[in-house]
């Protein structure tokens, strides 16, 4: 069994990550909003394939005041372009965070209950060889099993 995630990560390193999302949310507190999921299902999205059309606007609606409808702010427009904007290449890198701190927490977990199976697997066949100790190890952890007790009954 080999295991790729070995080098664990110092304590001293993840309280100083948590130290500066801590910080990154402070600063963009007072920015940032909160939807709900029915929200967020209700908004128009801006993606790479509308992203041409709303800076093509942009620049025509700033060149060209006299085609505004009156209910058209402009400097609003620009504040959630900038913002967008601003905040694409951010999330980008959160996400790549996100995505490897996952994979890290799920390789670490997988890898950890393969190492508790074993052991519970050494556990049992010592039970059955009435190892002094083990019974009482073994009703422990068995409980993590329920199926195999009705089955082993039958």
């Amino acid at each position: 069994m080999t295991n790729i995630h070995s080098q664990s990560i110092p304590q001293n390193v993840l309280d100083e990550v948590k130290q500066k999302i801590n910080e990154s949310i402070g600063l963009l507190k007072p920015y940032i909003v909160s939807l709900t999921p029915a929200e967020r299902s209700d908004l128009a999205k801006l993606g790479d394939k509308t992203l041409a059309f709303v800076e093509k606007t942009k620049s025509h609606s700033t060149d060209n005041p006299q085609l505004r409808p009156a209910y058209f702010n402009l400097d609003d427009f620009i504040v959630d372009y900038n913002d967008f904007s601003n905040l694409r290449p951010l999330v980008n890198q959160l996400e790549q965070l996100l995505q490897n701190a996952e994979d890290t927490m799920l390789l670490a977990g997988s890898e950890t209950y393969i190492a508790a199976l074993s052991f519970y697997n050494s556990v049992r066949d010592a039970a059955k060889r009435d190892v002094p100790g083990a019974k009482a190890v073994y009703d422990d952890l068995k409980v993590r099993f329920p199926n195999n007790r009705s089955k082993a009954k039958e």
